[in-house]
C-alpha cells in the first residue's frame, strides 16, 4: 500500500467517530443554523462530517475549489502568501461562517489559501452542490452573501485594528474570537498564528501573552491557551471585537440562532 493511500485511510479512520448532522439536530455551525428550514434540509444529506486538523489545506492558491466548508469548532485562516514566501493572516473563519467564498461568489479559485490555524470539526460540501442549492433558493443566496457582508466588514475592521491599537488590545481581540468559535476554554494557538493575526514578529507575541499571562488573564504553555479571566480580556481588547461580533450577530441573528434553526437571516436583518 502507498503512504499516501495509507494516510487518506487512517484520515478516513478517524473521521469516521463524526456523527453526520441528522434532521433533528441543530446545526453547530451558526450559518447553517440561520438557514430557513427547507435550505438546510437541501444540503443537510451532502454535508460530511470532517476532522479539521492543525494545518489542513482547505483549498490552495489559484487551485480549483473543490469543497465548501462549515466550521463547527476550530478556526480556519485565509492567508496571502508574497514572493518571498512570507505569509500573512488576512482573515479569519470560525462557526460562524463558510470556507470557500470564492464559489458563492461564482468564482472556482482564488489567489489566497485557507488552512486550519486552530483544530477542530466541521463538515464539508461538494463545490457543486452548494452552488446548485444557491442557484434554486433566492433566501440560501440571501443568507450566504449576508455572511459574505460580514466577513468583508470583518477584514476592513482588522486591517484599521492593526494600524490603530496597541499589539495588547489585539492580542485579546482575537484572543476573544478564537475563544467564541471554540468549545472549550483551553485551545490551540500557536505562535505563529498569533504574530500573523497581529502582523508582529514572534518576539510580539511571546511580549503580549507573557503580559496576559502574568496578569492572570491566560496561561499559554507550548501552544496552548487557557482563557482564565475573560471579561478582562474585552475591558483590555480595544472595540473592534465587540463592532465585528455585533456585525456577525446583526447579520446571524444573535449567538441563540444557533441553537434553534428555523429563521432565515433575511428575517432578522435586512442590508
Amino acid at each position: 500500500m502507498t503512504p499516501a493511500r495509507q494516510s487518506a485511510e487512517r484520515t478516513v479512520a478517524v473521521e469516521d467517530d463524526i456523527a453526520a448532522p441528522s434532521s433533528t439536530e441543530a446545526p453547530k455551525n451558526r450559518l447553517l443554523a440561520a438557514l430557513p428550514k427547507s435550505d438546510y434540509e437541501r444540503v443537510r444529506p451532502h454535508l460530511e462530517p470532517i476532522r479539521l486538523t492543525y494545518k489542513r489545506v482547505l483549498y490552495r492558491a489559484n487551485k480549483p475549489i473543490e469543497f465548501v466548508y462549515f466550521v463547527e469548532t476550530g478556526v480556519g485562516s485565509l492567508v496571502n502568501t508574497m514572493r518571498d514566501g512570507s505569509a500573512r493572516e488576512v482573515g479569519t473563519i470560525g462557526n460562524e461562517g463558510i470556507v470557500g467564498l470564492p464559489v458563492l461568489l461564482g468564482d472556482k479559485q482564488a489567489p489566497n489559501s485557507v488552512y486550519v490555524q486552530v483544530p477542530g470539526i466541521g463538515l464539508r460540501l461538494k463545490a457543486s452542490i452548494f452552488w446548485a442549492a444557491m442557484e434554486e433558493s433566492a433566501s440560501m443566496r440571501t443568507s450566504m452573501l449576508h455572511y459574505a457582508h460580514a466577513f468583508f466588514n470583518q477584514v476592513a475592521q482588522s486591517a484599521a485594528c492593526n494600524a490603530s491599537h496597541l499589539l495588547e488590545q489585539r492580542c485579546c481581540r482575537w484572543l476573544l474570537m478564537t475563544h467564541d468559535r471554540m468549545e472549550t476554554d483551553e485551545f490551540l494557538l500557536t505562535h505563529e498564528f498569533l504574530a500573523m493575526m497581529l502582523g508582529v514578529r514572534r518576539a510580539g507575541v511571546t511580549e503580549a501573552a507573557s503580559g496576559l499571562q502574568r496578569a492572570g488573564l491566560i496561561r499559554y504553555k507550548r501552544g496552548l491557551i487557557t482563557i482564565l479571566d475573560k471579561e478582562e480580556l474585552k475591558r483590555r481588547s480595544c472595540e473592534c471585537y465587540d463592532v465585528s461580533k455585533s456585525e456577525f450577530d446583526r447579520l446571524l441573528g444573535g449567538p441563540a440562532s444557533a441553537t434553534a434553526r428555523g429563521g432565515s437571516i433575511s428575517e432578522v436583518s435586512h442590508v
